[in-house]
């Protein structure tokens, strides 16, 4: 079983960047797809992005994209989401994902981290 770990969350002005991070531990993250999802105060879970198990395909939101992106170093055993541009709709609460298909569904996502805030001020 594979445990994740979210840091790098927190306060941000509009229109600033913040780079999420996620350590696994346990097992080696390169037999899963990686994933990015957030759930703001009032919303279901949305999926963000994800990261294919070498890192060579990767999808987004259509809301994030150009302005986020996701990456992996399967060597350190973590993948990170970077944020740019951020606006009061990018405030939730975002979660690392690994899961066993290439696919923006979160049932196929069967291991999750704790979350960490992202607070966009306006």
């Amino acid at each position: 079983q594979v445990q994740l770990v979210e840091s790098g969350g927190g306060l941000v002005q509009a229109g600033g960047s913040l780079r999420l991070s996620c350590a696994a531990s346990g097992r080696t993250i390169s037999n899963y797809v990686m994933g990015w999802f957030r759930q703001a105060p009032g919303k279901e879970r949305e999926f963000v992005a994800y990261i294919s198990w070498s890192g060579s395909s990767t999808y987004y939101l259509d809301s994030v994209k150009g302005r986020f992106a996701i990456s992996r170093d399967n060597a350190k055993n973590t993948v990170y989401l970077q944020m740019n541009s951020l606006n009061s709709e990018d405030t939730a609460v975002y979660f690392c994902a690994a899961g066993r298909r290439l696919t923006s569904d979160r049932d196929n996502y069967d291991y999750w981290g704790q979350g960490t805030q992202v607070t966009v001020a306006s």
